[in-house]
């Protein structure tokens, strides 16, 4: 079970680190798409790039964000609960996630077999939409992963993973 951790653990880091270069080529790309307009000569195809690095942005690192405890939770009850029943929502939750993240992935990857199908692309730079598909599963799929892990990791264990950072 550690070195599932482990090397989940690894992926989730690699993921974080390639939204993190999404989000800095959104932010190059706009830099240069505002001072090529107010030379009059804006970047071509700048918001196809920003658009698909967005992509990227918003679901690379949704795996850190489970990690870390940093998705929606509503405790306003926790403090009645008693600790059995805490631990059984956190596990139903964990694995209800994990569902919702892999049928969203099972959806895209229908998306992108027409997106193959139908050859789509971006408007100006004709960038396939299909591979930025297939990354959004990947990332995904990872999320689901963490999800999953850390459900079987509370029931098994106890061990709730999300406690561990130092933030």
């Amino acid at each position: 079970m550690e070195r599932i951790r482990t090397l989940a653990d690894r992926l989730i880091g690699l993921s974080a680190a390639i939204g993190s270069t999404a989000l800095i080529l959104i932010v190059v790309v706009i830099l240069v798409d505002v001072v090529g307009r107010a030379f009059g000569n804006p970047l071509y195809g700048g918001q196809d790039i920003t658009t698909m690095a967005a992509v990227i942005l918003v679901f690379a690192p949704m795996a850190l964000c489970d990690r870390m405890g940093g998705h929606i939770s509503v405790d306003l009850f926790e403090r009645y609960f008693p600790d059995g029943m805490n631990r059984a929502i956190d596990i139903s939750v964990a694995a209800i996630g994990a569902v919702i993240f892999a049928t969203l992935a099972w959806a895209t990857w229908a998306s992108a077999k027409l997106s193959v199908m139908l050859n789509l692309s971006t408007n100006l730079l004709y960038l396939p939409k299909a591979y930025f598909q297939w990354a959004t599963i990947a990332f995904m799929l990872l999320a689901a992963l963490g999800l999953a892990l850390r459900a079987v990791e509370l029931a098994t264990t106890g061990r709730d993973v999300r406690t561990e950072i130092k933030r």
